[in-house]
């Protein structure tokens, strides 16, 4: 019986450890192993790329571990708690809790953290959980009675790991700001000071003031918004009162023992250029001018800051600030998704990092530790411990993030992605196990844009179970449950989905044996590495599964291709089948002129002029690294604009999309290719209401790879079909059906 998981990996990925220089044909095809994670970029003036390429020149030599993980476990103190290690779990990604109400979903979540290791856990805003109650996202409502017992019962668990917890608190104003009373203002001091004392009284011990998004607190501390000319508008004591005095009202109302935390945006600028009319949550109010001079500038945040630590704070924590993206605030690497065009935001320009953020951004480490430079500023003129957020992920540059520490630049750091992608991370990293730390790829396919739509569509691309337990097509919960009866189980192919299924099946129990028919591990892996860059830690996703499978005792084959025969000589009790999808083909009527190339060799391509066929992230990925390498691009494809890149979260496609227009790579959906003539190529446009003539020198075929099931059609054992043989689509999806086929054996 053969069942079929209807998720894949895709089979073009995303990653790398080269520079920006040109894929050798030899080098890409080759199937070669990456040879080095760290392994710094050519110089860039040796390389021929469009100028966007050489503003913001990346440095991945800063990957360097020396084995020394101590700093990341020197104890610290904040408020009246001494802190094991240097490792907080940030207040985002608890889409868990939209299961409705009171869920062991929620609950699991965090308490798996504390299991890990982790000291210090802030919870995000949920809505039910307060002295009020309220209703679920499932129209279930939960009593003030309901809701304390349930805090009282997750603080306790997490401590029985030795873990504390706080929670997010946030206002966001009834009108805009200046139009506010001063009894509006501090009736709403009032209400975040009873929230406050009443995690307190459950158990909590610590919380933490939003003050950037779209908050209240945030309006009131920029000059952006703020134009107030009472005591809260003018200078920056007036502008931070509302956030003092309310930490004075917590501070008073729970004593010492209690950390008051500050999230901040350390540095300000404005994203969205062409945005003033209030469109955005995050913009300012329609009657009110933009200047850029007047978002928050470091020389403020530190003002605001010592004011803030006066007050009672006890830590503060980092973020960068921009106007109108919102995710760019937390997930600040996504402005390095590009491989050779770091620096573009959302908006389709392209930030310079020596000017914009005041100069102050570290932008040549791909994202990591952009904050570190200006945390150290604060922590100068602060004696309260300071944090900073995003991708601040110390197994990712063990020796880049524990210098960071040991010179006084951080305190600790704020993480959430690496930390759902496995939660046994500080446990793992303090027994010097980083080669077993699941990595997380920054691919953002965790967040949507909404919890309710992370809920429904977000996925972690590394771990099968985040946001999946507990819902209709995932795993009951978070254990894995050993095997009732052990199986001989083979399994076809050591990509991603295979690696994968091999991986989950031998720590059931299962003897568990993996063929590939090439000499190395990876699948494409290695391909997609090359093409993408070091951004998305393919290369060292790779590492992780393949040092997997040693961990977990299972057998590899390298070398072997795997037929029927082979299948009944080996006689298993089931069958795995992960062997990849197969090309289609792509015919153009004409004369020949222009040359159709698999979109395997697609680095080969030669001339000036090229068309990527295709609509998929592969075919995205390639027009960004011929685009990079001075190629004129154009993507034409019969999908429609919905289905456009769709196998990348909406994040990196907006990244991708906004960057090509500005490029001018022209995107056809819902068009056709006809024929080629005399080096031109002619494509009904637009569900054929013209027909369009261009010049072009080669044609990528970038089309969907077709299903590849046959090795296991008819048999009379156990059989999973898994990844792109079964539905080709990409990593995250291809290790969720080598999870749930590991599973279900």
């Amino acid at each position: 019986m053969k069942k079929e998981f209807n998720v894949s990996r895709r089979s073009f990925v995303k990653g790398g450890a080269l520079g920006l220089a040109g894929l050798t044909t030899a080098g890409a095809l080759s199937g070669a192993a990456v040879t080095a994670v760290a392994e710094p970029a050519p110089e860039l003036d040796t390389l021929d790329l469009i100028p966007q390429a050489y503003l913001n020149p990346q440095d991945y030599s800063y990957m360097e571990d020396s084995g020394d993980y101590s700093a990341f476990f020197e104890p610290y103190k904040v408020a009246t708690f001494e802190l094991p290690n240097r490792i907080v779990k940030s207040a985002a990604g608890s889409a868990t809790y939209l299961s409705g109400g009171k869920t062991q979903e929620m609950f699991d979540y965090y308490v798996n953290f504390a299991k890990g290791g982790v000291p210090l856990i802030y919870v995000e805003g949920v809505a039910w959980l307060g002295p009020d109650g309220g209703t679920t996202t499932t129209g279930a409502e939960t009593t003030p009675e309901e809701a304390a017992d349930y805090a009282k019962r997750l603080v306790a668990a997490c401590a029985e790991y030795g873990t504390i917890l706080g929670y997010q608190g946030c206002a966001f104003s009834p009108a805009p700001v200046g139009d506010l009373t001063v009894e509006q203002i501090q009736e709403l001091e009032d209400g975040l000071v009873t929230k406050a004392k009443w995690y307190y009284e459950q158990g909590f011990r610590a919380w933490e003031f939003h003050v950037t998004g779209g908050c209240l607190a945030t309006s009131l501390l920029t000059r952006a918004k703020n134009t107030r000319t009472d005591e809260y508008g003018g200078s920056i004591e007036n502008r931070a009162r509302f956030i003092c005095e309310t930490v004075s009202k917590v501070r008073a109302a729970v004593g010492d023992d209690f950390i008051i935390q500050i999230l901040l945006e350390a540095v300000n600028e404005n994203d969205n250029i062409t945005n003033n009319n209030g469109s955005s949550f995050l913009t300012l109010d329609k009657d009110v001018t933009y200047p850029n001079t007047r978002t928050l500038k470091v020389e403020e945040g530190i003002a605001a800051a010592k004011l803030f630590e006066a007050a009672g704070a006890s830590a503060i924590h980092l973020r960068l600030g921009m106007t109108d993206y919102h995710p760019a605030q937390f997930g600040s690497d996504l402005y390095f998704s590009l491989y050779g065009l770091e620096g573009f935001n959302a908006y389709g320009w392209q930030w310079d990092f020596s000017r914009h953020f005041e100069g102050l951004i570290d932008g040549a480490h791909s994202g990591a530790g952009m904050l570190l430079n200006i945390a150290k500023l604060y922590k100068e003129q602060l004696s309260i411990p300071v944090g900073c957020v995003t991708y601040m992920d110390p197994a990712h540059a063990p020796d880049f993030f524990a210098n960071a520490i040991k010179e006084d630049k951080v305190d600790y750091y704020e993480m959430n992605r690496p930390l759902t992608v496995d939660p046994e991370y500080v446990n793992k990293l303090r027994e010097g196990r980083i080669d077993e730390i699941a990595p997380c790829c920054r691919c953002l396919s965790c967040h949507i844009g909404s919890n309710e739509s992370n809920r429904k569509m977000g996925y972690c691309r590394v771990n099968a179970l985040t946001q999946r337990v507990f819902t209709e097509n995932g795993p009951a919960n978070y254990e894995l449950p050993m095997a009732e009866t052990p199986k001989k189980v083979m399994v076809i192919g050591g990509g991603p989905a295979g690696m994968e299924a091999a991986r989950v099946a031998a720590m059931r129990g299962h003897q568990v044996t993996l063929f590939e028919k090439e000499e190395a591990l990876g699948g494409k892996l290695d391909f997609a590495a090359l093409i993408k860059g070091p951004h998305e830690n393919l290369a060292q996703l790779k590492k992780y599964l393949a040092r997997q499978l040693e961990v977990n005792g299972v057998e590899v084959v390298l070398g072997t291709e795997v037929t029927a025969d082979t299948i009944a000589e080996f006689a298993p009790d089931a069958v795995v089948l992960a062997c990849g999808g197969v090309y289609d083909t792509l015919e153009v009527e004409g004369d020949g002129s222009v040359p159709v190339i698999d979109y395997k060799d697609f680095a080969a391509a030669d001339g000036k002029n090229i068309i990527v066929y295709g609509y998929n992230a592969q075919a995205f990925d390639a027009a960004l690294w011929l685009t990079v390498r001075k190629h004129k691009v154009t993507i034409i494809t019969p999908a429609t604009s919905e289905e456009l890149d769709m196998q990348q979260s909406q994040h990196a496609k907006r990244f991708m999309t906004s960057a090509f227009y500005a490029l001018g790579v022209e995107i056809w959906p819902d068009s056709e290719l006809k024929s080629i003539a005399d080096g031109t190529v002619t494509f009904a446009a637009a569900n054929d209401n013209f027909d369009k003539t261009i010049p072009c020198d080669a044609i990528i075929n970038a089309k969907d790879l077709l299903p590849n099931t046959a090795l296991i059609d008819g048999l009379d054992i156990e059989t999973y079909a898994v990844g792109d043989c079964a539905v080709p689509f990409n990593i995250g999806k291809a290790i969720i059906a080598g999870n749930d086929a590991a599973r279900a054996l």
